[in-house]
């Protein structure tokens, strides 16, 4: 299992998916974090951002909003999406997600 969340210069979840600064991808087994590392993406156009994680082999997706496009693209390369996730570190929403502490809002997305 592999979770992206994108990020801002603080390391605290972006609440725009599509416009943030870095991603942290997590790579988790049994459950655990067993890896991080943040990269940065490429410039944002329209549907990439989704086709760009799938290929980092990302299998989840957390997020606070996202446009329903970008839910339908990840969705067709087998990627799950949360959204509506709180404004918290990215390890913090990582590890809650694992542990089903997290709970998930309405997309804050409004497009």
């Amino acid at each position: 299992m592999k979770i992206a969340v994108p990020i801002d210069e603080n390391g605290i979840l972006d609440g725009h998916f599509g416009h943030c600064k870095y991603f942290v991808l997590f790579t988790v087994e049994d459950k655990k974090i067993t890896g991080e590392e943040t990269v940065t993406p490429p410039p944002h156009e329209p549907g990439l951002l989704p086709k760009w994680l799938a290929e980092k082999k990302v299998t989840d997706v957390l997020a606070g909003g996202m446009g329903q496009r970008a839910i339908n693209i990840f969705n067709s390369n087998k990627v799950n999406v949360f959204v509506g996730a709180p404004r918290i570190s990215a390890k913090e929403l990582a590890q809650g997600f694992l542990d089903a502490t997290i709970e998930f809002s309405a997309n804050r997305c409004d497009h």
